[in-house]
């Protein structure tokens, strides 16, 4: 033990240099482990977030492998019940981080990080098909004298569900009159997903691109469709000098209500059920404003899950989850989806590209389509127009 201390230190010195200082505060007490929804389950998980950052304390090799170190979804539910306020997300993506320095990254991430760097995208698609979710509907460039920069994440750039996503938001801001534009085919990837994955090095360049594509354009407020790129642009960003207001789209809908510049008529007869993104609510605190906008859409009986807010488990795909296997029985999202037709609920409404992704992959799975379907807020926004 003796011989190894000093190699245990300089990993350990390693994780506080990537961010992960606060991995001294720990004190090991397990309510981390007692909160993680990876205990939740009825299926045995080998994760134990407690385990995980003593191994790290520690310096001692094995927390790399796929079904420990990469098992977090970094939902930040650890982090709300820590009792010494240690950054446990953070603590994460510094060790993630170590083993990105070793090429220790596992196979399928390895490819999203690939892409990113060579198509700007983590989806292994074209760059310059990102703004193709826009065609015929007329959404303005970006210029000096926009108001705000629409961003659309990788996700509901590429992917053709989600595309519905990105269109409806355009739409609804299109009739509120709002000053919005894209840049186009030269956006790129947040980078929040990769720097969860351990790439800093990748995301460091990403983010220091897209700072100089934004003050380049004169952008000072964006919207985002997703509260990932929220997170990346208000939390990460700055580190990196880019200063910008940043809303999620439903803050600013929320407001345009509020200032009267924007109202929603009736819709069909609908029970819905609303799922809390990790990275809107607990992470970003925007608790609030999704509820009170489906409150505005007459005829929509809106329920909760049992637990919510704070408490809400995630759908299991963040923190690089979404591009990773999981176990029947040891998938978040189908524990939800049965949640929710348990409850009777005609929609699973969200707002955040990944969780609709990870919703509808469960509802199919368990045959529940015929019962249950998964929505964006914005579309059900868009259809009461």
């Amino acid at each position: 033990m003796s011989e190894a201390a000093p190699y245990f230190l300089e990993v350990r010195d390693a994780i506080v240099e990537m961010g992960g200082e606060n991995i001294n505060l720990c004190m090991q007490c397990g309510t981390c482990a007692g909160t993680c929804p990876w205990g939740r389950l009825e299926e045995k998980s080998h994760f134990n977030i407690r385990k995980m950052i003593y191994q790290g304390r520690m310096g001692i090799d094995g927390y790399e492998t796929d079904d420990i170190l990469y098992a977090c979804t970094t939902c930040g539910h650890c982090v709300t019940r820590c009792p010494r306020g240690v950054k446990i997300t953070d603590v994460v993506r510094a060790m993630r981080s170590v083993i990105g320095e070793t090429g220790g990254i596992p196979k399928n991430l390895k490819a999203a990080v690939g892409s990113i760097n060579s198509q700007g995208n983590p989806w292994s698609q074209p760059r310059e098909k990102r703004d193709a979710w826009a065609k015929d509907l007329d959404v303005p460039k970006f210029t000096p004298d926009t108001e705000y920069l629409l961003f659309v994440c990788c996700t509901s750039a590429f992917d053709g569900r989600s595309q519905k996503i990105a269109r409806s938001i355009a739409e609804i801001l299109k009739k509120a009159n709002v000053s919005f534009g894209i840049i186009g085919n030269e956006e790129q990837c947040c980078g929040e997903s990769i720097r969860k994955i351990g790439a800093e090095s990748e995301f460091s360049m990403l983010a220091e691109a897209n700072i100089k594509l934004f003050k380049d354009n004169g952008v000072k407020k964006i919207i985002t469709t997703s509260p990932h790129c929220l997170s990346a642009f208000k939390n990460d960003y700055p580190e990196f000098g880019g200063e910008f207001e940043v809303f999620h789209y439903t803050e600013l809908l929320e407001s345009l209500v509020k200032e009267g510049k924007l109202s929603f008529g009736n819709t069909e007869a609908k029970k819905v059920i609303y799922h809390e993104p990790c990275y809107l609510g607990r992470h970003s605190k925007i608790f609030d404003a999704p509820r009170d906008l489906l409150a505005q859409v007459s005829g929509l009986e809106t329920i909760e899950f049992d637990k919510s807010k704070n408490d809400s488990l995630c759908c299991g795909g963040g923190g690089s989850r979404i591009w990773m296997e999981t176990e029947p029985g040891q998938r978040f999202s189908d524990f939800k989806v049965d949640e929710a037709a348990q409850k009777e609920a005609n929609v699973l409404v969200t707002a955040c590209p990944y969780c609709v992704v990870m919703m509808e992959d469960s509802v199919k799975n368990l045959n529940k389509d015929e019962v249950l379907v998964v929505k964006d807020i914005s579309e059900i926004l868009k259809e009461a127009l």
